[in-house]
């Protein structure tokens, strides 16, 4: 399948190409800006099918909005009838078009020249009324906030709020690209509307508090929930921003004649994660939690587990190394500790399920040699 994608050098396009060039199946022709029309109608008939996406919407005058939006889908629609075929098309109209306003208005007299296409040729049109789509490579400073706040926070940069207040509504990059492939693969079809789903509604004001709050991750080192929806979204693209100096943060290390225990990533109700080291014949631990529960994996090294029972006594003792990947949970009530039994320094990862806490820390020394 050959596929025409208009706009080819815009944030949504490059998006689409990125996922296209994964599939053995497509071939891509591209169109932008510095393409004439007469290249324009040469690509369309050898098309498939189109994305077009091209338009305007920061004009220098405006008549180039009727010029970029509405004459250019004219364009398309001509060219498509010219080639004798009947090409589908997905057309990234915007939700303006039901407002009154030139932008609008010329989005509106492109659906229209779309509809007429497809009543007169039965040609499948497929209309996208976008909102604000956010994701990787949209421009900053340019017509989005989100790609804007992203740039600017994860940069120190300062960022301009009129109305914290304002409402906006939102759909996620991979979500539209995960629409328009369906709808080319004949697994979703529009009348001639398609809707993108999920749309999350946020305000400007919580939206730069999200952002900045995932800045001040990696200094509190307590994560965001970033595994679904929306917040999961805004945190992959604010990643998408962040400079390649930035890739990289340093965490806590805290060291002493044993080895070292450095602190990875906490979470608000899920626990924290980090990793210690010992020395040869190093013991490490030595108390007890009432609630407080650990899940130990030996990434390197060889390591005996002893736990003793803080009422009844009862001991037991197990070995574990890092040729075989095997978890050690502590129990509440009874007491552990962990020596490295071999000759090479041993390194342990740790999970903890709550964020260790100075003033209640959960924590009695009792070294497991000793009963209670």
């Amino acid at each position: 399948m050959k596929v025409l994608i208009t706009g080819a050098q815009g944030f949504v396009a490059k998006n689409l190409c990125a996922h296209l060039r994964e599939r053995k199946d497509v071939e891509i022709l591209q169109f932008s800006r510095e393409n004439s029309i007469s290249t324009l109608k040469e690509m369309l008939l050898q098309a498939d099918f189109v994305f077009h996406l091209a338009g305007v919407n920061r004009p220098q005058n405006l008549e180039e909005f009727k010029i970029g939006n509405t004459d250019l889908t004219r364009a398309v629609c001509d060219g498509i009838v010219a080639s004798g075929r009947k090409i589908p098309v997905i057309y990234t109209s915007s939700s303006q078009a039901e407002l009154d306003n030139v932008y609008g208005v010329s989005k509106l007299g492109a659906e229209q020249a779309l509809s007429e296409l497809a009543a007169e040729h039965d040609i499948n049109v497929h209309i996208f009324r976008l909102p604000n789509v956010f994701g990787k490579w949209a421009r900053p400073n340019y017509n989005s906030a989100v790609a804007t706040f992203c740039n600017n926070i994860s940069r120190d940069q300062p960022i301009q709020i009129n109305n914290p207040d304002a409402s906006i509504t939102l759909v996620y990059i991979d979500d539209v690209i995960a629409h328009f492939i369906a709808v080319m693969d004949g697994e979703l079809s529009g009348d001639p509307f398609v809707a993108v789903q999920p749309a999350y509604e946020i305000t400007v004001g919580a939206l730069a508090a999200q952002l900045t709050a995932f800045r001040e991750s990696r200094e509190t080192l307590v994560t965001e929930a970033v595994g679904t929806g929306l917040v999961r979204a805004l945190y992959s693209t604010y990643l998408s921003y962040v400079p390649p100096e930035r890739f990289t943060y340093e965490v806590p290390k805290y060291g002493d004649s044993r080895g070292v225990f450095v602190e990875m990533l906490k979470t608000p109700d899920a626990g924290q994660f980090s990793y210690f080291t010992a020395h040869p014949g190093i013991t490490r631990g030595g108390h007890y939690h009432h609630s407080k529960t650990e899940k130990f994996l030996v990434i390197r090294g060889k390591a005996c587990f002893r736990f003793r029972h803080v009422i009844s006594g009862e001991f037991y003792e197990l070995f574990t190394t890092g040729e075989k990947p095997e978890i050690v949970e502590t129990v509440p009530g009874w007491t552990h500790d962990i020596t490295n039994f071999g000759d090479d320094e041993m390194i342990v990862m740790l999970w903890a399920n709550e964020i260790f806490d100075r003033e209640h820390p959960d924590t009695y020394a009792l070294p497991v040699g000793t009963e209670a």
